[in-house]
């Protein structure tokens, strides 16, 4: 008989194995990605992160990635099929439970964890959790501990929950659990999902801290949230009114702690501005996050008092918002120790300004500055160099308001 003979035909699943292994044969390419980039500054800081998005979206293809890339066996544990108990620990009774208590056993996954000492816990599909789960996985977020157990230090968490609409029977988390967490919202770029379609994936470049600039980045983070929370006090904390928006970021003392050490690692990482914003407002929310990240382009301006000493030499910003905000400092300085010399000093400072950048940006200033004057101060002569630009500038406010009402 012959060898063709003695051979065994493939069978259909081999076939359609041959086929799969075709279709998974993908290759990868480098792409910054913003989202991972904010995911894994978040992740090395240690601070939970939430991500939201719908269903489909590739979250958990983000967190297989990510666990590749830094190295860490990944946990999933599917929050909304595990009971309150599951996470606060199972009671064992022993055999004196009066003298020895009863000890609280944790679940399998945890006892893996603590043995590996690192790893990536994913709590999947949290928004689906009932409020009893939630509340069970408070002290897991926060402490790490489950039952008896700690979760050593090498070990990160991240979880992942749809919006309520798109959730099976979703529910709104709790406020002190979404308080826990830096919420990301994950979503999808055409061009990236098409190209991988296609065979090629994108391989995102993992930020990377500097060690020389570690000390920096902390003086520059705690001066920037305390500076903004000294300047805003109601900020400091903010339960929102809606449910909704209690179960997304929301302003606390420690999310404002989280957020000081987000900042400290974006700047240590060189992180730019959009990475930056995406895990301000994603600890704080929309619009505490937004006006931090304002204030953070005027932590490194000028002082007014060294503006007001050497008003000929001084180098103000070129952007208009910036050097809007340097002039409405002078002012406020001149106002809070009004002196006929500082007084003059300011003048100076504007008519430097209307010489050197748009002349509009010296109008409200030097309106301000003018109600500061006393009687025994003489006006000034840069007064007069001011006077056109401030009047050319408000024929031109008054011309556009004729045109708009016209319209």
């Amino acid at each position: 008989m012959s060898s063709h003979a003695l051979a065994t035909p493939p069978s259909r699943l081999d076939v359609a194995g041959d086929l799969l292994t075709l279709l998974r044969d993908t290759s990868t390419e480098p792409r910054p990605d913003v989202q991972l980039e904010a995911l894994t500054l978040a992740v090395a800081a240690d601070l939970p992160v939430l991500l939201w998005g719908e269903p489909g979206i590739g979250k958990t293809a983000a967190l297989n990635q990510l666990a590749a890339s830094l190295d860490l066996p990944l946990t999933t544990v599917i929050a909304s099929v595990h009971e309150p108990s599951d996470f606060s620990g199972l009671p064992v009774v022993g055999d004196d439970p009066a003298e020895q208590g009863v000890p609280m056993a944790p679940p399998d996954w945890a006892v893996r964890l603590v043995r590996a000492g690192r790893g990536l816990l994913f709590l999947d599909e949290l928004s689906t959790a009932p409020p009893a789960v939630q509340a069970a996985l408070l002290r897991l977020v926060l402490e790490r501990r489950i039952g008896a157990l700690r979760l050593p230090p090498g070990v990160r968490i991240v979880a992942a929950a749809n919006p309520r609409a798109s959730a099976a029977d979703g529910w709104e988390l709790s406020p002190p659990l979404a308080n826990r967490f830096v919420h990301l919202s994950w979503t999808h770029d055409p061009e990236v999902v098409v190209r991988g379609l296609g065979g090629t994936w994108p391989r995102a470049t993992l930020p990377r801290l500097d060690p020389d600039r570690l000390t920096a980045a902390v003086e520059f983070a705690r001066r920037a949230v305390c500076a903004f929370l000294t300047a805003r006090p109601p900020l400091v904390h903010r339960l929102p009114s809606s449910e909704t928006r209690r179960g997304g970021p929301w302003p606390s003392p420690r999310s404002w702690d989280m957020t000081l050490t987000l900042i400290a690692f974006a700047t240590a990482a060189g992180s730019d501005r959009d990475v930056l914003s995406l895990l301000v407002r994603g600890t704080v929310g929309d619009g505490p996050g937004l006006e931090l990240l304002a204030s953070l382009d005027r932590l490194d301006l000028p002082d007014p008092e060294l503006l007001l000493a050497d008003p000929a030499g001084a180098e103000l910003p070129q952007r208009g918002d910036l050097r809007q905000a340097v002039l409405d400092a002078v002012v406020a300085a001149v106002r809070a120790r009004p002196e006929r010399s500082r007084w003059d000093a300011a003048w100076a400072l504007l008519a430097h300004a209307a010489d050197t950048g748009a002349p509009d940006l010296v109008v409200v200033p030097a309106t301000t500055l003018a109600t500061l004057r006393r009687e025994e101060w003489d006006v000034p002569p840069t007064i007069e160099r001011l006077t056109s630009a401030v009047a050319l500038s408000r024929r031109a406010d008054h011309a556009a308001a004729r045109v708009t009402a016209g319209r």
